[in-house]
């Protein structure tokens, strides 16, 4: 800023307060941008967290969904997991040609860190051809609980989690649930201290769960986890790729092939949510070896064991080894937990 030759910049003080007057001016003529933070459990901390209680998830209905078909209805439905697990979405059923519909389904989803935690809640129209449109979503985060307290939560939609997009500021409709946390039995005493505090605007507290009467949370539910640590001295005919298939109540699920070993350490853990305590129910564990390519038979039975639960169920966990039956000398290091809630 020259005046008469000079630069007036140079007066002691001026050219601070001058850029503080500029800044002002132009900060007043932005609408600055507004963020809601969700904390996402870290990928290398869920692989040592424990599962420590039971998610009870009712998805009650949606209210005035967005109108996405060109009749003017949807075909909705919804989509809900946790953050920081790598387990498939649970989904409800579809409901046809409707803005305004109604479920009332029941879901359980395992829960390993309530402090962090959140509840993603997706509602998508169903569409016979192509993708499906997603009508809107909202994150719960699980601190917002408090255990064995049931909580109504009516939440608007939103496009996404940023809320500053100003592009699309179109009113979704609502989506109604229920939610409950039931710690495991075990874990009950460190969540106690948490169950008092203020409810905040997200919803309402409804009624404080029995937990062998009510009809959602039957006394006798829990969880069983099945560890498949290892197998010893596994040795097939024409090749050694092992890995182990465990069959409990008509649900298969396979550790992960290690090639060209004896001795293979998979170190990987199953979960099956139950209604009532295994009492009577016997698991299929088979270690098998699989070559690659187009090689007939491809897969080889290298041995199995059949465990059964009532021990698991009456001392809350098992930690052995098995010897695999048609196996020479193969063995296979199972543990096995039955908590309950």
């Amino acid at each position: 800023m020259n005046i008469l030759g000079g630069d007036i910049m140079s007066i002691p003080g001026l050219y601070q307060y001058i850029q503080e007057t500029v800044k002002r001016q132009v900060a007043s003529l932005y609408h600055w941008p507004q963020t809601l933070e969700i904390p996402i459990l870290d990928a290398s901390s869920v692989a040592v967290k424990k599962p420590v209680g039971i998610l009870h998830v009712k998805v009650i209905r949606a209210i005035k969904l967005l109108k996405k078909d060109i009749l003017g209805a949807s075909d909705p439905y919804v989509k809900l997991s946790l953050t920081g697990e790598r387990l498939p979405s649970k989904k409800t059923t579809i409901k046809k040609k409707t803005l305004n519909p109604e479920w009332n389904e029941k879901f359980k989803l395992i829960v390993k860190d309530p402090e962090l935690q959140v509840l993603r809640l997706q509602v998508f129209d169903w569409d016979k051809v192509g993708t499906h449109d997603r009508l809107g979503m909202q994150m719960v985060p699980l601190k917002l609980l408090v255990p064995y307290e049931t909580k109504e939560f009516t939440l608007d939609l939103q496009k996404d989690t940023n809320i500053s997009d100003s592009q699309d500021k179109r009113n979704r409709g609502k989506i109604e649930v229920e939610l409950t946390f039931v710690p495991f039995k075990e874990d009950s005493i460190k969540f106690s201290s948490k169950c008092s505090g203020s409810l905040d605007s997200f919803g309402k507290k409804e009624s404080r769960i029995d937990r062998a009467s009510e009809e959602g949370t039957p006394g006798g539910a829990g969880l069983l986890l099945v560890m498949v640590h290892g197998a010893e001295d596994v040795e097939g005919e024409r090749h050694n790729n092992p890995y182990a298939s465990v069959l409990f109540k008509g649900e298969k699920k396979k550790t992960k092939m290690l090639k060209r070993t004896r001795d293979p350490l998979w170190n990987e853990e199953f979960q099956f949510m139950l209604e009532q305590p295994p009492l009577h129910e016997k698991i299929y564990i088979e270690v098998l070896s699989k070559r690659s390519g187009f090689i007939f038979p491809s897969k080889e039975p290298l041995g199995h064991v059949e465990i059964n639960l009532t021990d698991v169920v009456h001392n809350g966990r098992i930690n052995q080894k098995y010897h695999l039956i048609n196996s020479k000398n193969g063995m296979i290091h199972i543990e096995i937990k039955w908590k309950t809630v």
